[in-house]
């Protein structure tokens, strides 16, 4: 299963909405905001500031946070929901493991994945 950019986030206004409205939790590493929608889909966004790095690192660092996506949650979370992921400053610095425990984290403490068994 792949990344699916058609369910991501793309228009400033939904991103802002999402900040507005939406609860949030964060870790050292990420900041998650989640915010309920009128759709049976749920759709990612992914934030990384410029405070992060240069274009080389921030790129970096959004490909972790997708392919940890794609890899862990995926097909976990619940339909309906808006997410959006803000990478911080020490992100820049974190491997793989350390950006998975960061989203496991945060998709279990905002409850949008759905708990198995």
């Amino acid at each position: 299963m792949y990344f699916k950019e058609t369910l991501g986030l793309k228009k400033d206004a939904d991103f802002r909405k999402v900040y507005r409205h939406g609860k949030s939790f964060a870790t050292k590493h990420l900041v998650i905001y989640v915010l309920k929608n009128k759709s049976d889909r749920s759709r990612l966004g992914i934030s990384v500031s410029k405070k992060v790095g240069k274009a080389v690192t921030r790129n970096r660092v959004r490909r972790l946070i997708k392919e940890v996506y794609r890899l862990n949650i995926d097909e976990k979370i619940k339909p309906g929901y808006d997410i959006v992921f803000i990478a911080r400053n020490s992100s820049k610095d974190a491997g793989f493991n350390d950006i998975q425990k960061s989203m496991g984290y945060l998709t279990r403490k905002s409850a949008v994945v759905e708990r198995r068994g």
